[in-house]
């Protein structure tokens, strides 16, 4: 399998090198030369399968002979040996949906089925390349953790990140700040995520830094990330009754589009998911464009998901890269008037292609509440915000759309991440797993830094000389 950018500006590259390039260096995001399909029986092949060898079946597929099988099973087996719970990614019935718990990896985040594995095929192929990454990342709050826990400690990696000073919830923070490896730094960013994730790429984008400080990317714009997260869309499938696997429908809770493009892409190759619908909060820059086919930036607003308080969605450029039938210069253009005025405004052919495959609800912090105290009393089950987002959206699409389909909601993080929430919401707060307990005495380190690319260039070459 070879890799190209949806700007058309490289030649197609091999998997591990676009693993280590990270962001194209034509400004693009790096995806497959073609989408690798399942048929309707192989699928159901994969059903029978565990998770790490549904993981490996699949990760095959993207791979091809760049990692010899052996060692690709061995990087996987690691990966998942560090999640409590043997299914990984189990589907608990709660009420009349599915949740889907992504979150019994080490920092109780969906980020870590990604990240654990990134994590390993990092210093895989450093050592196998002998070479080194210095990793540089921005965060709304869980990708910092997960990509940290995920590289702490590793042979000849450091990772920057940059997350919103104030703008992350109180454990989030200390699961980055307290990791306190002679490899890891947590950059406190004045500003928003937005504001982070423009010097992360604005980095990128110095291709003469890029390859003389050897750059690389965790966030989502690396395609091993959205690679991992198909897995457990193809695991929901296997973990739902035979009855309702024909015709589902998975709700996703997304401020950066990533996750949700995972899903469009295990449809892609031949999952039978009816629909996604993308769940947002305030922060509904992606509800308005799959309601109304216009793409405006508009003001970050803090909520109680703040994981999903972003206006610039990094992932979205794959999906209209697709939408525009694979023409990177169609894609540029479109790209190009966004820039130029804030907005983006589709057209009525395509406004129609992508509501074939997209639905989306938009969520308020009051619902949100409202939502996670309803279920919890009539199922005992405590939803996180995030997944509480998801849960009403999955109601109001059910409502809207008279459908009795199974609908399987993602949930993304432990409620015992947001405690704060989760009282306001039911009275109490969740029981926490002893880990996020013992953050509380764990001592942290971080360092406040402006908006500003150079201020950030300049901490990195100070860091990386020391």
């Amino acid at each position: 399998m070879k890799y190209i950018s949806t700007r058309g500006g490289i030649d197609p590259i091999s998997f591990n090198q676009a693993v280590m390039m990270g962001l194209a260096s034509d400004g693009g995001l790096l995806l497959p030369e073609t989408i690798p399909s399942f048929s309707s029986s192989e699928i159901e092949e994969l059903a029978e399968l565990p998770y790490t060898q549904l993981a490996m079946a699949i990760f095959s597929r993207f791979i091809g002979d760049d990692i010899p099988p052996t060692d690709l099973l061995r990087l996987i087996e690691a990966s998942y040996a560090t999640f409590s719970n043997k299914a990984v990614v189990p589907l608990e019935k709660v009420g009349d949906l599915y949740i889907q718990e992504l979150f019994h990896g080490p920092t109780y985040a969906f980020k870590d089925v990604a990240l654990q594995f990134l994590g390993n095929l990092f210093e895989y192929l450093l050592v196998r390349e002998k070479r080194s990454l210095n990793i540089i990342g921005a965060t709304s709050g869980d990708t910092g953790s997960a990509a940290i826990h995920g590289v702490r400690g590793k042979e000849n990696i450091n990772i920057f990140i940059l997350y919103p000073h104030g703008k992350v919830s109180p454990i989030q923070e200390k699961q980055m700040t307290s990791v306190l490896d002679d490899n890891v730094f947590n950059l406190a960013v004045e500003g928003n995520f937005d504001d982070g994730q423009r010097v992360v790429k604005e980095l990128f984008a110095d291709l003469d830094f890029k390859h003389d400080y050897q750059l690389g990317a965790v966030n989502s714009i690396n395609w091993a990330r959205i690679m991992a997260q198909i897995v457990y869309y193809f695991s929901a499938y296997s973990q739902l009754p035979v009855v309702a696997r024909k015709n589902f429908t998975v709700v996703v809770p997304t401020g950066n589009f990533g996750n949700i493009f995972a899903g469009w892409m295990a449809k892609e190759m031949g999952l039978p998911i009816k629909r996604l619908v993308l769940a947002t909060n305030a922060n509904d820059i992606l509800y308005r464009f799959i309601n109304t086919g216009t793409y405006s930036l508009g003001e970050v607003k803090p909520t109680l998901s703040p994981s999903m308080d972003i206006q610039l969605a990094s992932n979205f450029e794959r999906y209209l890269y697709y939408l525009n039938d694979r023409n990177p210069q169609q894609l540029k253009g479109m790209l190009a008037q966004f820039a130029d005025s804030g907005k983006l405004v589709i057209s009525s052919n395509l406004f129609a292609k992508m509501t074939n495959n997209f639905a989306s609800v938009r969520v308020d912090d009051q619902t949100i509440l409202t939502t996670i105290k309803d279920v919890w009393q009539k199922t005992g089950y405590i939803l996180d915000p995030h997944t509480a987002t998801g849960v009403k959206a999955a109601y109001e699409y059910r409502l809207q759309n008279q459908t009795n389909t199974a609908m399987i909601c993602l949930a993304t993080a432990h409620p015992a991440k947001f405690p704060d929430a989760v009282e306001q919401a039911i009275g109490t707060p969740p029981t926490a797993p002893p880990a996020i307990t013992a953050l509380a005495n764990l001592p942290c380190r971080f360092d406040m830094i402006a908006a500003d690319t150079a201020a950030v260039k300049a901490y990195v070459i100070e860091k990386l000389a020391t």
